[in-house]
């Protein structure tokens, strides 16, 4: 496509356009009605001048009668500026006046007429258009008094060349201002284009251009280039993901195979069989585990977790998980403490938030001891509860080694490991799960320090009217 074809298909040319058509027609419809207007006013004063002239002869007439009349329209035939003026007797004969022209065009009746007639005038002939009025005397005399219209014509014309040049300037102005505006317009969706297109080619590292000048396309260049980062950082996360995978998957797996084929090839009774295929089975909950933690995750994500939600007591959350989890600590040797645990209302899904604060009391269990050498800090594990604002903070915190500042970011994402080895049990999986479940609620998750130790603190929005019963 040309230049000039982009430039006519573009929205703002199109619509600078109709804006123009638009006000061309309304600039016509008042230069209309001005023009009509203004005919009506002159009209009427012409009216009003020949009537008051008609009355002044006729004034004349009854002081002196015809002669008087007669004399008097002769001295102001010759005076007169655009008058016209004409004394007919009962057969028609001019008696007095400078239009005698206009004797074989009246009509019979008296009145108002406008005529054309043709001028003689020292050898100059003009067509002269006039409005006239014809009045009989009583004596049964024709005066006819009339004034030229050539005012009313070189009004018309005028505002009909006003009214041409007007259409054309404006029409020409606006057919530039349209390519100004649309120029403008279309260079900067030209860039977009083009920065699109080398992201569609494979650069994803391509931006949309931004001028700085904070307008519309500004806005939205930054919106899809705040979109591209995040369909980046998906994108690398993706990768992750799959390594993660691999590097997690792959062992289980490789066990799996191996107990399956260490028990074809030494198990000789029926014990060892059954032993082998228990072993498989753990190895095979530990990837379902695994797969079940990773849909949920993505479909978490995607805001697809079909579940049900209503009101719930987050005490009653906490202590259904305390019982739970309290043999496990105490196998561990982990004191499990549940803190100020006050009753708090939010609408959310009992099964998920319970998921939640059980993955994190889970972690705790399993890193939450300090060793320094020969010297082990008592293993601690709080569960607490409160309300902040319009927000319960539930939190669980340990003495463990904790995690550095600059991994508390990356801990949240899925199969992230601090221990890069990966001996430790653990899929890296159960900190994004709670962050995942922490959105789907409007809440989000907080890494902090315990001093020793780590501190997760799970914030979600309550009722807004418990927070103000709170307050």
């Amino acid at each position: 496509m040309t230049a000039f074809g982009k430039l006519f298909s573009t929205t703002a040319f199109r619509l600078v356009i109709t804006y123009l058509l638009i006000f061309t027609l309304f600039a016509v419809t008042v230069l209309g009605y001005v023009a009509w207007n203004t005919r009506r006013l002159l009209e009427a004063q012409l009216v009003e001048t020949i009537e008051t002239e008609i009355n002044s002869l006729a004034e004349q007439y009854s002081l002196g009668g015809p002669r008087r009349l007669g004399a008097t329209i002769e001295r102001r035939a010759r005076q007169a500026r655009g008058f016209f003026y004409l004394l007919t007797d009962l057969r028609g004969e001019v008696i007095a006046g400078n239009a005698a022209e206009i004797a074989s065009s009246l009509q019979a009746t008296p009145g108002w007429q406008e005529i054309s007639f043709r001028r003689s005038d020292e050898q100059i002939q003009e067509l002269v258009a006039a409005k006239i009025r014809l009045f009989i005397l009583p004596n049964g005399m024709r005066l006819v008094v009339g004034h030229d219209l050539n005012e009313r014509q070189r009004l018309r014309q005028v505002i009909r060349q006003a009214m041409g040049l007007s259409i054309a300037l404006v029409l020409v102005l606006g057919a530039i201002g349209a390519w100004i505006v649309s120029r403008r317009i279309l260079q900067p969706v030209d860039n977009m284009t083009a920065a699109a297109r080398k992201i569609m080619a494979g650069n994803l590292s391509e931006r949309l251009p931004v001028r700085g000048i904070g307008d519309e396309f500004d806005r939205l260049a930054e919106s899809l280039n705040l979109m591209l980062n995040r369909i980046g950082e998906l994108m690398a996360g993706l990768r992750d993901v799959s390594d993660n995978i691999a590097h997690d998957l792959r062992t289980p797996l490789t066990r799996l195979r191996a107990a399956a084929d260490e028990a074809l090839r030494s198990a000789t009774t029926r014990e060892e069989l059954h032993s082998a295929l228990e072993r498989t089975i753990d190895e095979s909950d530990g990837l379902i585990k695994i797969f079940n933690a990773l849909l949920m995750i993505a479909r978490a994500e995607a805001g697809s977790i079909q579940t049900a939600m209503s009101d719930v007591d987050i005490a009653i959350i906490v202590a259904d998980v305390a019982e739970l989890y309290g043999p496990v600590a105490e196998e561990e040797r982990v004191m499990l403490k549940v803190g100020a645990n006050p009753s708090t209302i939010l609408f959310g899904s009992r099964e998920l938030l319970g998921q939640a604060l059980a993955n994190l009391v889970d972690n705790a269990v399993k890193y939450g001891r300090l060793d320094l050498g020969n010297t082990k800090i008592s293993p601690e594990i709080w569960i607490e509860s409160r309300v902040v604002g319009e927000a319960l903070e539930l939190s669980v915190a340990d003495r463990g080694p904790g995690v550095p500042v600059e991994y508390r970011e990356r801990v949240l994402e899925r199969f992230f490991r601090q221990e890069k080895s990966r001996v430790q049990a653990g899929s890296g999986l159960g900190l994004s799960l709670v962050s995942a479940i922490a959105r789907i609620h409007g809440g989000r998750l907080r890494l902090e320090d315990n001093d020793p130790g780590l501190r997760v603190v799970l914030i979600l929005p309550i009722r807004k009217e418990f927070a103000e019963n709170n307050h």
